[in-house]
C-alpha cells in the first residue's frame, strides 16, 4: 500500500481533507458525531464559547458549520432526553432488569409531577382553634356528664 491509500488524521483525530495543501491549518470538517456533541452540548446549555473550545474550533467556525443545531438549543434538552428514553426503552424490551427498574422509577418521577399539589388550607390562629375545639373539649373526659345536661338545657 502506498502512502496516499491512508486516510490522513490531524493531531486530534480528525480526518484531513485530501485536497489539504500542509499549509496553516487544515480547514474544519463536521462529521454526525460532532453534530451530535454539539447537539449534547448545546442540551447542558454551555455557552457558544465553551462548545467551540470543547471542538478546537473558533465561535464563527461553530456557527458556520452548526448554525442548525445551535438554532434549536431550546430543543436540545428535549431531543436528547427523547433518544435517551429511546435507548432506555430498547434495553427494556431486551429484557434488561436495571433498564426496567429504571424506567419504572422514571414513570414514577413523572408521575408525582403530573399529581396537582395538595390546596394550601387556611391558616387558624390560636384563640380561633381554641373557640373550634371548645364545644366538644369535654367529650371523654369527667366533665362530660356534669356538661352534658346544660347541652340538653339550652
Amino acid at each position: 500500500m502506498t502512502e496516499g491509500d491512508y486516510q490522513k488524521f490531524d493531531l486530534l483525530g480528525d480526518p484531513v481533507s485530501p485536497n489539504f495543501k500542509g499549509r496553516g491549518r487544515p480547514p474544519h470538517q463536521p462529521t454526525d458525531e460532532k453534530r451530535q456533541l454539539v447537539m449534547l452540548l448545546c442540551a447542558f446549555d454551555w455557552s457558544l464559547e465553551k462548545i467551540a473550545a470543547a471542538l478546537s474550533i473558533t465561535r464563527p467556525t461553530l456557527r458556520k458549520n452548526y448554525l442548525r443545531q445551535l438554532r434549536v438549543k431550546s430543543e436540545a434538552r428535549a431531543r436528547v432526553e427523547a433518544a435517551t428514553l429511546l435507548a432506555l426503552m430498547r434495553q427494556v424490551e431486551e429484557g434488561n432488569v436495571a433498564a426496567i427498574t429504571r424506567m419504572f422509577a422514571r414513570f414514577d418521577r413523572h408521575d408525582i409531577r403530573l399529581t396537582p399539589p395538595p390546596a394550601p388550607k387556611d391558616k387558624v390562629g390560636k384563640k380561633e382553634a381554641m373557640l373550634l375545639a371548645a364545644p366538644g373539649a369535654h367529650e371523654g373526659t369527667s366533665w362530660e356528664s356534669i356538661l352534658k345536661p346544660l347541652e340538653t338545657m339550652n
